[in-house]
């Protein structure tokens, strides 16, 4: 049997124009919730963005979705980084 590793990371997530993608966005997370430790997330209107910081224990299948999803919205870049 094969197990795959998991692994603690965080991704951040830039969202411009919050309003417009602010329930796909929740959506996505929701459906992600089982691997999601933590969030954070701040409004920034002077630049009308959000960033949000997800802490994160998955396998990479796991997060690559996750991320896969987000990245497909127009309004959000999305970077993930692990921990060795």
């Amino acid at each position: 049997m094969i197990t795959l590793q998991r692994r603690i990371g965080v991704i951040a997530i830039i969202v411009e124009n919050p309003g417009l993608s602010h329930q796909q966005l929740n959506t996505i997370l929701h459906k992600h919730s089982n691997i999601i430790i933590g969030r954070l997330g701040l409004p920034y209107p002077k630049e009308n963005l959000s960033i949000i910081s997800l802490i994160i224990d998955g396998t990479t299948d796991e997060v690559g979705a996750l991320t896969g999803k987000l990245g497909q919205i127009d309004s959000i870049s999305v970077k993930t980084a692990f921990a060795k």
